[in-house]
């Protein structure tokens, strides 16, 4: 992991880097000293690891908690080149819409091709986030992504036992049931009622099919990209009760 600038704004340092080829970010309170809980964020498609959105979030999250926060650029998206097969697909899914068709099986397809190529490139950022001061080894590890950020982060997460516990949403697809099988860790799942993208029924049985003695559905009306911004606040609580207080309990005990 190389460092390639720094900024402070707010209390909150911003850190760019790079990962072999995979350009990221790592947030963290500016005066952070020892370790601390971390939260890696999934962007979703058309965005990037530094999409306003993405960024407010992880402001939210360093100050509100104290976590260090990061994330990466997915093949194909921000600074990283194209992936061919997957810029293919990607323009039968825009015809599709455009015709308003079905894009289930296509995007599912498309997913598999990014999902191939980031899930180790999450578990590589991961190993070397937990190698700085900041961070450290062996702490707990929050995931949040929705659409593409749970196409990806669900095999992530069924992936890799160093995750804690999971927000995910705006998904729902076949291809993804035997994977969030293997999930068991606390999930939060966000689902908009009337999501033009994925259809209501897929993201519910999606919801089902997680293992996870605790899991806990969030639908709310509107459209794909219109989720509450009280979702915010909830996925905080979310996170602060299995990163922070289930560690504090564990202690105690």
């Amino acid at each position: 992991m190389r460092f390639t600038s720094q900024t402070t704004s707010n209390g909150v340092s911003e850190r760019l880097f790079t990962l072999d080829d995979v350009p990221g970010v790592l947030w963290s309170p500016a005066d952070a000293a020892g370790h601390r809980p971390l939260v890696l964020l999934g962007h979703g498609g058309g965005k990037h690891k530094t999409a306003p959105s993405l960024v407010a979030r992880a402001h939210h999250y360093v100050t509100a908690c104290g976590f260090a926060v990061a994330a990466i650029d997915a093949p194909g998206y921000g600074e990283r080149p194209i992936v061919q097969e997957g810029e293919r697909l990607m323009a039968g899914i825009r015809e599709r819409v455009t015709a308003g068709e079905p894009i289930g099986p296509h995007l599912a397809r498309y997913n598999t091709v990014l999902v191939a190529q980031a899930v180790p490139e999450w578990r590589a950022t991961l190993d070397a986030l937990q190698e700085l001061d900041c961070v450290g080894a062996n702490g707990p590890v929050g995931y949040w992504g929705v659409s593409m950020g749970s196409m990806i982060g669900v095999p992530f997460v069924a992936a890799e036992p160093r995750i804690t516990a999971a927000v995910f949403g705006l998904a729902g697809s076949e291809a993804l049931a035997e994977t969030a099988a293997r999930i068991t860790v606390p999930v939060e799942f966000l689902l908009q009622w009337d999501d033009e993208l994925v259809p209501r029924d897929a993201g519910l049985a999606l919801f089902d099919t997680f293992a996870s003695p605790e899991k806990t559905l969030h639908a709310n009306p509107g459209r794909h990209a219109d989720i509450p911004a009280f979702e915010l606040e909830s996925s905080e609580r979310f996170f602060t009760r299995h990163l922070v207080e289930s560690g504090d309990s564990a202690t105690a005990g």
